[in-house]
């Protein structure tokens, strides 16, 4: 890359040095496809600049993030982590800030939902690496045999399982409120009832009126007329809803771009479309994002930036794109994309990405937030369960995670 660096001072980026990179496993097969991915980038890049060369590291999804704090904690933080987030990094002043790092062309490019996450106190820290939106998937095989359209309203959803449990469907609509991914699926159910995490202040807001009344609705027209199917919403993992999805045996459930071809291995006809509303499609989906990250222990900045300016070439993230069914986070990578045929299946993702909403990852307390309600959130829904009282702890320990930053 020939970009002049902003901010780098008197570092040139010349010297022989080696960078040490850790990144996520996206190989849900458990083959090599992530390392392949990485050894291209680093090949090429050392190619192109052959005084800086790239350790890298792949670790599993489920240990990566712990092997980076371990890092960290032990005084040996790697020079670039691609995790699944930074805010506690960054504030405690760890990490490079972005306009420290990219030119200012690869800066700009990044899509503004997602570039607007990865900021703490307003100074972008975090770069979205590769990012995913949540559509409502409907299996179009038990649709038409119960002669029911794909759902634009609250109420549609509603009469669409009554008629899928009539016909005999397993689960009408898959309601995942178990530990595994629940803050994403009461993110999806907040952001359609016209609420949301955080207020348009930024500060939290779990227990508004418009929150209550969406896990109030849940509660009293799918979970409570046993529309949820067999599991409990509180018991029921996301992974096991996409396995039951791909079986045929779910009528709806809200899902990301991978859930499309485990359905299409298994030979499922369905559709997609945005979560509706109460009165119509959802005003925002929710946007996922993971994150890339330069530290600063090492003080390898220009190099560093050198490097995460090759990684975000168009070419490069749509390679690891198209390899996992994942969202560019880049402008120029996603306008390739919405162009290519290749990801018409894609379109709908790429859609609703630029208008998406983000988890509040900025903030130090989400961690602890979003633990909050994977442990708490299916109760809402139980029966004798109250939404109100629910959200409300929730919120308490919001607040107080907030006050203790």
């Amino acid at each position: 890359m020939t970009a002049v660096l902003s901010g780098c001072g008197g570092q040139s980026g010349s010297g022989s040095v080696t960078l040490k990179l850790v990144a996520a496993d996206y190989d849900i097969a458990g083959g090599g496809s992530t390392k392949t991915y990485w050894d291209k980038v680093v090949a090429d890049f050392e190619k192109k600049n052959p005084g800086i060369k790239i350790d890298v590291s792949i670790f599993s999804w489920d240990v990566v993030d712990a092997k980076v704090a371990e890092m960290v904690k032990a005084g040996h933080a790697p020079d670039i982590a691609q995790i699944g987030a930074y805010s506690d990094y960054a504030a405690t002043g760890k990490l490079y800030s972005v306009d420290q790092l990219l030119s200012i062309p690869v800066q700009a490019d990044f899509l503004s939902s997602l570039a607007d996450a990865g900021q703490v106190k307003r100074v972008a820290y975090g770069m979205p690496f590769v990012a995913s939106t949540r559509l409502l998937f409907y299996n179009q095989t038990l649709f038409d045999e119960a002669h029911i359209k794909a759902p634009t309203t609250w109420a549609e959803i509603a009469s669409d399982a009554k008629a899928l449990k009539a016909k005999g469907v397993k689960t009408p609509f898959a309601l995942p409120l178990g530990s595994e991914e629940s803050q994403a699926e009461t993110m999806m159910w907040m952001l359609s009832g016209n609420g949301g995490y955080t207020n348009s202040v930024d500060g939290y807001d779990i227990d508004s009126p418009e929150n209550v009344q969406t896990f109030d609705w849940l509660k009293t027209n799918l979970v409570e007329p046993e529309l949820t199917g067999p599991v409990a919403p509180a018991k029921l993992n996301r992974q096991a809803a996409f396995d039951a999805f791909a079986k045929g045996e779910v009528g709806m459930l809200n899902g990301h771009p991978s859930l499309m071809e485990q359905a299409k291995k298994k030979g499922i006809k369905f559709g997609m479309v945005p979560l509706p509303g109460p009165n119509g499609p959802a005003k925002a989906a929710m946007g996922v994002a993971d994150w890339i990250m330069g530290f600063k222990q090492s003080g390898h900045r220009a190099q560093i930036g050198k490097f995460l300016d090759f990684t975000f070439s168009d070419q490069n993230v749509l390679n690891f794109a198209d390899q996992y069914d994942l969202l560019p986070s880049t402008v120029s990578a996603s306008t390739a994309q919405s162009a290519d045929a290749k990801y018409k299946d894609l379109k709908p993702f790429l859609a609703a990405l630029p208008t998406s909403v983000l988890p509040p990852v900025g903030k130090t307390s989400w961690p602890k937030v979003s633990e909050t309600v994977k442990k708490k959130i299916g109760a809402a829904v139980t029966p004798g369960g109250s939404p109100k009282s629910v959200l409300q702890d929730i919120a308490k320990v919001a607040t107080d995670a907030e006050n203790a930053e």
